[in-house]
């Protein structure tokens, strides 16, 4: 099947292109590696941000400073003042789609307080917000005419002079490797945290997929130094403990019952406080005790459900301990508004780095983030695919990626993919966690190493090849390994604190570091790492650094 748009990703930013790029004319489909209604969106519990009242000028100034002081000096100015304005727009049209946010006293809707915003602008429902969301925008686009074509794992972008001609997949329950052409396409797979196995709020299956991509076809990735830490995340689970329930009013204490940070700071603070305190050998916890029964199961239904069968936890009358997870990826593709060097290829969501986020995201402006760089990607591909032809598919491309998954089922393994996995983890995580510094990140690159060779030497023991889990995890481990290393170079190249990026032997921030950071794979094994600045490259600085 060809279509004029081929989004890649089904969380918020996906279905908004879709959405917006379908016209009655054209054909667009929505192609996801596992069932629709599975994102890190509907994962999103806590809210998304917005001033309501467009005209609210001195408002929507509080949320783009708050949002700039949030990325510290990384954030493009004019983007967030973008997002920040669209904010009032997108709740509207959100609305206007049957989306029913939760309501105050005077039947408008409600909004509460959330991490690093000095206004109450977070807009939700209940504590599960993404989910609310994600279900009207299926329903929006399947109504619209969007195409869903489930359960195909993308593996690379076919060009033709540096032009985006379709994609490549694996179609799981075949094990097939098919391709799908179209005039343009928009990557919005989602971001790279599960690459922190077993301490992340992400599922295992988040892997940097759309970013192993980009630097296939060549793109440049930016600010991948930057995984965002939430600092809540079940003990026991790494389930997520929402922004909300501090939001609406629970404390942080530890195992001598003192609070000891605000909890409405900015995530990368309140992370390393916990992080001192686990250090120090206390536990840590979320107090919601004074809080009423009502409010609880009112305002923080999944969290009140979640606690009691996850961890046999009654939040109203027992503390719930908590530890920091990896939550988000401020890094990703580079891009200009969507916009990537590649003609039609554009890029939003979590995948994509748009100068909104910087150094550290604020809470509750990933779902905003993803709205609205979702809705210009679309309206952009709708744009670019007017009077614009099929281009040619370039089979090499397509041979390369069936050799690929031919050569996995072909051989016998002595490896477990799923051990390699939990070690990557374990690896990112203790190494190139919330505390860094040159010797655990040059151990962390060593490993990672190691395991893309190994990783070359994964098969699949069950050589059936209809809907083989076996072989999506090899890929996806792959992907993982090659977007980690990016990650661990990004993070050794900038020899400072900043944001979500914490280098205990550089604990000050640089004024003449305040610029991001590329990373581009120019040969596979073969890292090129620099400083950009106002899109001019500068402070050249080049590292070869093989596998």
């Amino acid at each position: 099947m060809i279509y004029d748009v081929i989004v890649v990703g089904g969380g918020i930013a996906g279905l908004m292109a879709a959405i917006e790029a379908k016209t009655t004319t054209n054909k667009v489909a929505v192609i996801t590696k596992g069932n629709i209604f599975k994102s890190n969106s509907s994962l999103a519990s806590g809210g998304i941000n917005a001033v309501l009242d467009k005209n609210n000028l001195s408002e929507i100034k509080k949320h783009v400073d708050d949002t700039l002081r949030g990325g510290f000096g990384l954030s493009n100015k004019k983007n967030v003042a973008y997002m920040c304005s669209r904010a009032p727009h997108i709740i509207k049209k959100l609305v206007s789609y049957g989306v029913e946010f939760d309501k105050d006293e005077n039947g408008e809707i409600a909004q509460r307080s959330f991490g690093g915003g000095i206004s109450k602008r977070t807009c939700y429902v209940g504590d599960k917000t993404g989910s609310a969301i994600m279900q009207i925008l299926i329903k929006k686009a399947k109504t619209e005419g969007v195409t869903f074509v489930a359960n195909n794992f993308v593996m690379n972008i076919t060009k033709l002079k540096n032009q985006v001609s379709g994609i490549v997949a694996l179609r799981r329950f075949d094990s097939s490797v098919v391709v799908y052409p179209a005039k343009s396409v928009i990557l919005a797979g989602g971001g790279h945290a599960g690459i922190f196995r077993g301490h992340s709020t992400n599922a295992q299956d988040y892997t940097g997929d759309m970013s192993a991509i980009a630097l296939r076809a060549g793109l440049n990735l930016q600010d991948m130094e930057f995984v965002q830490f939430h600092p809540t995340g079940m003990a026991r689970s790494s389930y997520l403990v929402s922004e909300a329930a501090r939001g609406e009013g629970g404390y942080l204490v530890n195992s001598d019952g003192e609070r000891f940070v605000n909890e409405l700071e900015t995530r990368d603070v309140v992370s390393r406080a916990i992080k001192k305190e686990i250090h120090e050998g206390k536990k840590v916890y979320i107090d919601l005790r004074h809080l009423s029964q009502e409010h609880i199961e009112t305002k923080l239904p999944s969290l009140y459900k979640a606690a009691y069968n996850q961890a046999g936890i009654n939040v109203t009358r027992e503390l719930l301990e908590v530890t920091p997870v990896a939550h988000y990826s401020m890094g990703g593709i580079e891009s200009d508004k969507t916009k990537t060097d590649i003609k039609g290829l554009y890029v939003c969501g979590e995948c994509a780095v748009n100068g909104i986020h910087g150094a550290n995201r604020l809470g509750g402006n990933s779902l905003l983030e993803g709205a609205v760089f979702g809705e210009l990607a679309g309206s952009k591909a709708r744009e670019f695919v007017k009077h614009k032809e099929f281009l040619p598919i370039d089979y090499n491309i397509v041979v390369k990626d069936q050799k690929v998954v031919d050569r996995i089922f072909d051989r016998d393994t002595t490896k477990n993919f799923n051990s390699m996995r939990i070690s990557m983890g374990e690896t990112m995580y203790n190494n190139a966690g919330i505390h860094r510094d040159y010797t655990s990140l040059i151990k962390a690159f060593d490993y990672l190493k190691y395991l893309r060779r190994e990783a070359g030497t994964l098969h699949c023991i069950d050589k059936g090849r209809n809907n083989n889990v076996e072989l999506i995890s090899i890929l996806e481990l792959k992907n993982a390994l090659e977007v980690a290393e990016a990650v661990v170079l990004s993070a050794l190249e900038r020899e400072e604190s900043r944001g979500a990026h914490r280098r205990d032997d550089f604990t000050k921030t640089k004024k003449e570091n305040q610029k991001s950071i590329l990373v581009n794979e120019f040969k596979k094994g073969y890292f090129k790492v620099w400083y950009k600045e106002n899109n001019i490259l500068l402070n050249y600085l080049t590292k070869l650094i093989k596998n």
